[in-house]
């Protein structure tokens, strides 16, 4: 084996390594984006109180006005960190997790409100099922950036 093909062989391992991170970075970035733009969306339909689901997941539980603001105040903020995150995820990786812990920590609450409350004392016409549909969509977002971000990681060995 002559040393240039050793050479060529480790260029060429290079390179397909950096093509898929490249790959991956570019599937983490477009997803911490299209985050952004859902977390903008339920920010709006909040603040105007239309409720359609996934952008209102308890989108036929009685709220007050005031409740759909706060929310929108909440998901604004969300949209705003997942953007930042989207714009360069290397340099924002501790935001990343922090937003992987916070989400984390959303689909918990999202499922303790699902299991523990008595929606059907507030409406007989209320089916929590389409609530853990969307609640597993979250969760199924989550686990997607969670396996494309532990990509990232390995592959800059931090």
């Amino acid at each position: 084996m002559v040393i240039g093909d050793v050479g060529n062989y480790s260029l060429k391992l290079q390179y397909e390594m950096t093509k898929q991170m490249n790959k991956n970075l570019q599937i983490l970035r477009w997803s911490l984006f299209a985050g952004s733009v859902y977390f903008l969306l339920v920010a709006i339909f909040h603040m105007l109180g239309i409720k359609i689901p996934p952008f209102f997941i308890y989108y036929n539980v009685p709220s007050y006005a005031y409740q759909d603001r706060i929310i929108s105040f909440m998901a604004f903020g969300w949209s705003i960190f997942l953007f930042i995150a989207f714009l360069n995820p290397i340099k924002n990786k501790m935001l990343i997790q922090a937003i992987l812990i916070a989400g984390a920590g959303a689909i918990i609450g999202l499922e303790i409100i699902n299991s523990y409350t008595d929606f059907k004392s507030l409406s007989n016409e209320i089916n929590p099922t389409i609530f853990r549909l969307e609640t597993l969509g979250l969760a199924i977002y989550l686990i997607w950036l969670v396996i494309f971000y532990t990509k990232i990681r390995v592959q800059l060995n931090d």
